[in-house]
């Protein structure tokens, strides 16, 4: 960040010269995150079952947004007949309280086509908030949000960690959090063969060299998959 900001200063003439381009960063050391298996995610899904706030989870691994990004979603960035959704804002806490802001980069306002698990989970929660809606009464106030309070107002990002927080102990998955939902996204993408691109477009992450760094530990098992391909091609004809 540094150093960006006094190339600017050095193209605005208000530097001689960009120094932070003479330092040398520390190496950064990978650390290697568990990830969720595919049966684990089958247990969560089965405790989740008809819990308040069982579609906004679901949809967190089926799509692999961000919390505050699940938090800003508003029906209006919804297409369920097209089955995607567009991200155009996030819910922050800040000294002023709950704002919306807009996505951190450029790739993080993106649209993201959506999974039949996905479809299910936001027409499920269509249903759930009409319900809250008709108990509330005159008390519904309309922010427009997929996931809302049980007024309709903005939830507060805390509750939803901690309601996630007893779901995962009932799961018996107490080391998970639920960012790893976004993590456990990505990576049963990749075992499936997706392309890395791929991967980097729907997480809106800024570089491919991030994506890579964080899901390296997934990329071994692919180019093992590789290599076999090459023995089912040429193997027989190699060994003749």
């Amino acid at each position: 960040m540094l150093r960006v900001a006094l190339a600017d200063a050095e193209r605005m003439d208000l530097v001689p010269r960009n120094v932070a381009k003479a330092a040398k960063p520390p190496a950064l050391g990978r650390t290697e995150r568990r990830a969720l298996t595919p049966e684990e995610a089958k247990t969560l899904l089965s405790v989740l079952t008809g819990d308040r706030l069982e579609s906004l989870f679901v949809l967190a691994l089926a799509t692999g947004l961000r919390r505050a990004e699940l938090l800003g979603l508003r029906w209006s960035d919804v297409d369920l007949p097209g089955k995607a959704l567009f991200v155009r804002q996030t819910l922050q806490r800040t000294d002023r309280g709950l704002v919306f802001v807009p996505p951190k980069t450029h790739r993080s306002t993106r649209p993201l086509p959506l999974s039949a698990l996905a479809v299910r989970a936001l027409e499920s929660q269509l249903v759930r908030q009409a319900k809250d809606r008709l108990a509330a009464g005159e008390v519904w106030s309309d922010h427009g949000l997929v996931f809302a309070s049980t007024i309709g107002t903005p939830m507060e990002p805390r509750n939803v960690n901690r309601r996630f927080e007893q779901l995962r102990a009932a799961a018996g998955l107490d080391w998970l959090h639920l960012h790893d939902l976004r993590h456990a996204f990505a990576t049963f993408l990749l075992d499936q063969g997706e392309e890395l691109r791929t991967v980097m477009e729907l997480l809106g992450h800024s570089t491919i060299r991030m994506t890579a760094d964080t899901y390296g530990h997934v990329l071994p098992a692919r180019a093992r998959q590789a290599t076999s391909a090459i023995d089912r091609l040429l193997g027989e004809k190699g060994t003749a």
